[in-house]
């Protein structure tokens, strides 16, 4: 498979795919963060995932032989490992383990999309806010993205003076702290019960 991969470095706030554009590259992340979303004719955005170095996207509409789905763009600088897809059709029909791996891959990319709509639809906005910090919580700086307020809002459905009200709220009880634009986390049980997620 290394045969068919390619690298590609792109700077901080790189588009790397335009929704609507036809899909002809897989991306895995190497370093670096990249975020995936949707921008209404209005100009709203709805970011959908952030991706993390061994993660991927653009494998929905690659493999289905269709349009970028959504549009990315990347947070940080970032390394990316692409392959063509007529190169990842030859892999996947000359390799059986790779054909279950995209199985996996996509069963996933439809647990996200059912987990959106069930925050969307059942969290109220600190809720989600709680979640998302949890989400983030533990992995390191380099796979942690910095978002300002109007990207936590635009992950979560709502608009940015909502997680700003909701950030408040969580630091008076002192659930969080701010300092120096960093989100620091001081209760995690209250944290998780209003996130609504097992401990």
């Amino acid at each position: 498979m290394s045969r068919y991969v390619f690298e590609k470095k792109a700077e901080r706030g790189e588009i790397l795919a335009f929704e609507g554009e036809p899909s002809e590259v897989l991306y895995f992340v190497v370093e670096g963060v990249v975020k995936v979303f949707k921008t209404s004719s209005d100009g709203k955005e709805q970011i959908f995932r952030i991706i993390r170095p061994g993660e991927s996207f653009n494998d929905v509409p690659v493999l289905s032989n269709g349009v970028n789905l959504f549009s990315a763009q990347a947070l940080s600088p970032a390394v990316l490992d692409g392959i063509k897809k007529k190169d990842l059709e030859a892999v996947i029909r000359e390799n059986p383990p790779v054909a279950m791996n995209v199985i996996h891959v996509l069963s996933g990319r439809v647990q996200e999309m059912v987990s959106l709509v069930e925050d969307l639809s059942f969290r109220h906005v600190t809720g989600r806010v709680a979640k998302m910090l949890l989400q983030y919580a533990d992995r390191p700086d380099s796979e942690r993205p910095h978002l300002t307020q109007q990207e936590m809002a635009a992950m979560i459905g709502t608009a940015r003076e909502m997680v700003g009200r909701s950030l408040k709220t969580l630091e008076e009880e002192g659930t969080i702290k701010i300092e120096r634009n960093r989100i620091i986390i001081s209760d995690r049980e209250a944290l998780r019960e209003l996130a609504g997620v097992a401990s």
